[in-house]
């Protein structure tokens, strides 16, 4: 049972490294050039909003839309 079990942790773990090294992790924290701001400040909504306010302001440029900040405003990001 013991062996069995460490194996399925090597391979739980080399799969998890396998993603890591891959494009299938990257493409979370791709979007991070900020284009600019959308909607009111402070911007009420959630991020979704945000996105769907960024997607119409933008179009295909946009791939993020964050509400951030202090002041609650929402932040559209770009693929660099």
């Amino acid at each position: 049972m013991g062996r069995n079990m460490n194996s399925v942790s090597y391979t739980v773990l080399l799969l998890v490294l396998l993603a890591a090294s891959t494009e299938i992790m990257k493409s979370v924290d791709a979007c991070n050039t900020f284009l600019g701001e959308c909607g009111p400040a402070p911007f009420l909504g959630t991020n979704a909003d945000c996105f769907t306010c960024c997607k119409s302001r933008y179009g295909s440029l946009a791939c993020g839309g964050v509400v951030e900040g202090t002041d609650q405003h929402c932040h559209c990001y770009q693929l660099p």
